[in-house]
């Protein structure tokens, strides 16, 4: 654990942005092997490719997850679901 000490990293933190590259590099090579050209149309009037649609899941779970902390505290388990429901509206209808 001393290798996170540099920056008062916890394991959770860790675990987050490791989720987080994971998900680009995965996205990256579903973009190589199946490329995904033809941007939808969706509720939100946008045009979007999967790349807009992660980064919209992303910049909406961080929200999501401070207004979880803002008004409930912890425990996030509550923040995580909605997040969850939040990214399966995104890359289904978005």
């Amino acid at each position: 654990m001393d290798f996170l000490s540099w920056m008062a990293w916890t394991w959770p933190t860790a675990f987050f942005f490791i989720f987080i590259f994971s998900s680009i590099a995965a996205m990256g090579v579903w973009e190589y092997y199946v490329p995904g050209s033809d941007p939808r149309h969706g509720i939100f009037g946008l045009d979007t490719t999967r790349g807009d649609r992660l980064f919209i899941t992303l910049l909406g779970s961080a929200f999501i997850f401070l207004a979880w902390l803002g008004i409930f505290g912890v425990p996030l388990w509550g923040g995580l679901i909605v997040s969850l429901i939040w990214a399966f509206v995104v890359f289904r209808w978005v």
